[in-house]
C-alpha cells in the first residue's frame, strides 16, 4: 500500500507553543502545577503532562494550586480576575490567534455592536470569547438556530470553525442587520489543514484522521473528508486501527488535527506499514 501523509498533519503553531511552555515550566517545578482545563484537546498529551507533574483542574479554587497554566483555548476576563485574587502564578499559554480573536471581540463590544460569535457554544474557546463580548452576545453555528439579532452586528468566528459555515452565516446576517462588521478570525493553519485534507481525501481509497475525539478541528476534518471519501476513520492512536479496513485498498491517506503529536502520527504510519507487509 502507498501511504500519503498530509503536510499539515500534527501540531499547529499555537499548540506547539503551549506544549513547549508547559513542558519547560515542568522542568523547573513539579509542585502545585495545573492547567485550567485540558491544555489541548488530546488525551494522550494530557496524560503525558500528568506524568511530569502537570495536572488538570476545572476548579479555580482547588487548594493545591500554586501555578495555573491557561489552556490554548483561552479564558474569559473573569478568570484572570479570580486568579489574581487567589495569588496564583499564572502562565498564559493561550494561542496568539485566540488572543487576537479576544481583542477583536472587545473592540466590537466597545464600539457598540451586538457580538455574534460563530462557533460551538460548548467549546472552551467560545466560552472565553463570550466573556469579552458584552451582555447581548449571541452564539450560532448554523442559520437554522440563529438567535435574534440587533441592527448593528459585529461578527467573530471561532478560530477552528469551518469557513463554509462562516460564509453561510455572514450571508444570512447581511440580509437581516443594517450594519455588519466582520473579523475573520479563523486560523490560517485551520484553513490550510482543511484544504489539504480534503484534497488528500479525493486521491486515496481510505483516509485516517488522527486526533482527539473531543477536538473540534479534528472532527471538522472527519466530517468534510467524509463528503469526498467513502472510507474515513477517526482514531486517537494506532491501537484503534482494524486490519480489515484495508481490504482492497491500494492508497491510504493520513491527516491529523492541530493537537496531534508527531509521535502518534508516526505510530499510525508504523502500524499501517506492518499491515501492508503482511498482505
Amino acid at each position: 500500500m502507498q501511504i500519503i501523509i498530509a503536510k499539515k498533519a500534527g501540531f499547529c503553531f499555537g499548540v506547539k507553543r503551549a506544549i513547549d511552555i508547559t513542558f519547560d515550566f515542568a522542568k523547573k517545578s513539579k509542585r502545585g502545577v495545573f492547567t485550567y482545563g485540558p491544555l489541548i484537546h488530546n488525551p494522550q498529551v494530557v496524560e503525558e503532562l500528568k506524568g511530569v507533574g502537570v495536572n488538570t483542574t476545572d476548579n479555580l479554587y482547588a487548594p493545591d494550586i500554586e501555578t495555573l497554566i491557561i489552556r490554548t483555548h483561552g479564558v474569559s476576563p473573569e478568570v484572570y480576575t479570580e486568579t489574581s485574587k487567589m495569588g496564583y502564578n499564572v502562565i498564559d499559554a493561550t494561542c496568539p490567534f485566540v488572543k487576537k480573536a479576544q481583542d477583536y471581540t472587545k473592540i466590537l463590544k466597545d464600539e457598540g455592536y451586538q457580538v455574534l460569535i460563530i462557533g460551538d457554544k460548548e467549546h472552551p474557546e467560545v466560552h472565553g470569547l463570550i466573556g469579552f463580548a458584552g451582555e447581548d452576545v449571541v452564539v450560532a453555528n448554523d442559520v437554522e438556530n440563529m438567535p435574534v439579532l440587533k441592527k448593528r452586528v459585529g461578527i467573530i468566528v471561532q478560530t477552528t470553525q469551518s469557513f463554509v459555515t462562516f460564509k453561510g452565516i455572514i450571508s444570512y446576517v447581511i440580509g437581516k442587520a443594517r450594519e455588519v462588521k466582520i473579523y475573520n478570525t479563523i486560523c490560517d493553519s485551520t484553513i490550510q489543514r482543511v484544504r489539504e485534507t480534503k484534497e488528500l481525501a479525493k486521491k486515496v481509497g481510505l483516509l485516517i484522521i488522527v486526533g482527539g475525539k473531543n477536538s473540534a478541528n479534528t472532527n471538522q476534518l472527519v466530517k468534510l473528508s467524509g463528503e469526498v471519501c467513502d472510507k474515513v476513520y477517526h482514531i486517537e492512536t494506532g491501537q484503534e486501527i482494524v486490519e480489515d479496513w484495508f481490504n482492497g485498498i491500494e492508497t491510504v491517506g493520513i491527516s491529523g488535527g492541530a493537537s496531534t503529536p508527531q509521535s502518534i502520527i508516526d505510530g499510525v504510519v508504523k502500524k499501517i506499514r506492518e499491515i501492508s507487509v503482511r498482505r
